[in-house]
């Protein structure tokens, strides 16, 4: 069993900041890409940045050169700092990862998805 689980959503003013994380528990081999996503109200959901096992990183437009995604391996940890938030920003954001576990059928790897945690930008 694979969990992933989200902290540090909140309300922040616009122009503030926050700091998500992302830890990964359970029956682990190796995680490979990892990456944050969110989804606001009647809108799909959406990449907001990915990043390889040895730290390689994409970002939305939308974000670029406010957000930094960053991982810890040793940990099993993601994290999203966010600075210069805006009302747009506000969205529900939830964290992925292809994991690498074992099954009945042997290893395979699969996507696994976090709860979520709000993100609420006030104008």
């Amino acid at each position: 069993q694979v969990q992933l689980e989200e902290s540090g959503g909140g309300l922040v003013q616009a122009g503030g900041s926050l700091r998500l994380s992302c830890v990964a528990s359970g029956s682990i081999f190796s995680i490979n890409n990892m990456g944050w996503y969110r989804q606001a109200p009647g809108k799909q959901r959406e990449l907001v940045a990915g990043i390889t096992r040895v730290g390689s990183t994409n970002y939305a437009d939308s974000v670029k050169g406010r957000f930094t995604i960053s991982r810890d391996n040793a940990k099993n940890t993601m994290f999203l700092q966010m600075n210069s938030l805006k009302p747009e920003d506000t969205a529900v954001y939830y964290c992925n990862a292809k994991i690498t576990t074992a099954t009945m059928a042997g290893m395979g790897q699969f996507s696994y998805w976090g709860q979520g945690t709000q993100v609420t930008v006030s104008s």
